[in-house]
């Protein structure tokens, strides 16, 4: 069985048992959270949401916060003397789906 979530922005395709890295999120490492902004339920049977599927959740577990690849941001203007760098590395969670239920 596989489900699509929104969380953040952004949708997801998950199973059970996978590992996805989404925007940073307040809970804490080793919490559960629980998606209930469900599009799409698949499997034996697909239920597709008009927008969200009713009564269907997803549970995962946090399992770490971390800080993503780093950006490097350049600024250039040529002939003016004008260079700047910056850097920025995305603040991420770690999530491990769990149960999904409709």
């Amino acid at each position: 069985m596989y489900a699509v979530i929104k969380t953040s922005g952004r949708q997801w395709t998950v199973k059970e048992g996978d590992v996805i890295t989404v925007n940073r999120m307040t809970a804490k490492a080793g919490e559960s959270v629980t998606f209930d902004q469900v599009v799409l339920v698949g499997g034996a049977k697909v239920v597709v949401g008009a927008p969200l599927v009713k009564g269907a959740k997803v549970a995962a577990t946090v399992k770490e916060h971390l800080a993503g690849d780093k950006v490097t941001i350049l600024k250039y203007k040529r002939r003016k003397n004008y260079k700047r760098t910056r850097g920025h590395r995305q603040a991420l969670t770690t999530l491990e789906i769990g149960k999904i239920s409709v």
